[in-house]
């Protein structure tokens, strides 16, 4: 069945149920004030819900430096071959004209005492209650011989837009029978399958321009998402071409020079041709600013995505350290439902739901060839705690993998309006 927007929508504002008309509790000046900082799935759909169903009772503004979003999900799908950039660029008129307050602007810290964020062009935004979805970092020398200096000359192309396109620039450049090398990168990270879905999108663009060229992937890790999935799609159509080499085998044991565009295995150098360094993640530096992180991700409570060191902040997304749902577009949207329904109730004393999660991650093998993994979960105390779940099997049909995709492209267009309102 064909995921279409409709349905898609549907599914996440159904929890929400009947809106009630709004009472509000503002800290002595006026209308309530909520700040988003970071306009992608968590929080672009956080501000689009909160201004929507509060009818303007409470006041929204999003904090986000860029003036189009290109989503890091399906962009992999642009490197194949299957996209075109333009594509995956989304504005945030949608959001202005549904009442929210855009503010293009970095912010630079939060003061937790006074309730003010900081931008970076000058001045303080106020709120009540604060909204952190700021994405991913990367960690300090986690790949050696790489930090962010060396991205030009070893993407990461793990955020998108402008590095997506660099990559894939990279691979379209190779010369014939090359190497094109991928460092993954260890758990927890964004998107459990989306490095695997790289290699297969790579694989399909060097199958018809470059075919004696090789890929190897160096993993930190023993196995990874849809595993038995992805090797079996990369058996049927790049048969010897992808070579992964996993933590047993030293795939952990890993260093890169970007000067000689070299990777190190073990101790063994290869010469590359493209190499996609992607290093271990953490939360958004400015989660780490507002004080709401606990090592490298930022601990929340799951009913409400409150922030567990700040009761008036909260944190979706990639961002955070909630329990058992993956890293991803769909969860940080699922999230940001939960959450806005929270604040809005915190706030105008509206009714709060019991919140619900889910999560579908789709990937493409090659033509018309998707696989989808997914689940439900609930809010426990302790964590958001997985139900149950779903996965591709290994030998389907090729009619079933085409209607897999094409839900796929349901879920694309779904979620981008949602997040958006366009």
């Amino acid at each position: 069945m064909t995921l279409k927007r409709r349905a898609f929508l549907g599914t996440g504002a159904a929890a929400m149920g009947t809106l009630a008309a709004p009472t509000v509790f503002a800290a002595g000046h006026g209308k309530p004030q909520v700040v988003v900082v970071g306009g992608g799935a968590g929080g672009a759909t956080a501000a689009r819900y909160i201004a929507k169903d509060s009818k303007g009772e409470v006041g929204v503004t999003l904090i986000e430096p860029t003036r189009q979003y290109y989503t890091c999900f399906f962009s992999n799908l642009y490197i194949g071959g299957f996209k075109e950039m333009g594509q995956l660029g989304h504005s945030y008129g949608g959001l202005a004209a549904s009442g929210v307050n855009v503010v293009h602007d970095w912010a630079t810290g939060v003061d937790r005492d006074s309730k003010t964020v900081a931008l970076a062009g000058g001045g303080s935004v106020p709120y009540d209650k604060l909204i952190l979805s700021p994405g991913i970092d990367f960690v300090d020398g986690a790949v050696e011989g790489w930090d962010l200096s060396a991205q030009n000359a070893m993407p990461h192309a793990f955020k998108g837009g402008s590095q997506t396109e660099l990559l894939k620039a990279q691979l379209m450049a190779m010369p014939q029978g090359g190497t094109f090398a991928m460092v993954a990168p260890p758990n927890p990270y964004r998107c459990p399958p989306g490095p695997y879905e790289r290699v297969s999108m790579v694989a399909h663009y060097l199958k018809a321009n470059n075919p004696t060229a090789k890929i190897i992937i160096a993993d930190p890790k023993a196995k990874f998402s849809k595993q038995a999935l992805f090797e079996e799609g990369w058996a049927d159509h790049y048969d010897g071409m992808i070579d992964w080499i996993g933590d047993d085998f030293g795939g952990g044991n890993v260093a890169v020079d970007a000067d000689a565009m070299t990777l190190s295995i073990d101790g063994e150098v290869t010469n590359v041709d493209v190499c996609n360094v992607i290093p271990a993640m953490k939360a958004g530096h400015i989660a780490e600013l507002a004080g709401v992180t606990d090592g490298n991700w930022a601990p929340v409570n799951a009913a409400d995505m409150s922030s567990k060191a700040d009761a008036d902040i909260h944190v979706l997304g990639d961002a955070a350290q909630q329990g058992d749902m993956p890293k991803s577009g769909y969860s940080a949207n699922s999230q940001a439902k939960v959450c806005a329904n929270a604040v809005r109730g915190a706030l105008t004393g509206s009714k709060v739901f019991p919140a619900k999660f889910s999560n579908t991650c789709w990937s493409l093998i090659d033509t018309n060839n998707g696989v989808k993994v997914g689940a439900t979960y609930e809010a426990t105390e302790e964590k958001i705690a997985k139900v149950d779940g779903f996965i591709s099997a290994t030998g389907e049909t090729a009619e079933l993998r085409k209607t897999t995709y094409e839900e796929s492209e349901g879920w694309y267009t779904g979620i981008t309006a949602d997040m958006f309102g366009a």
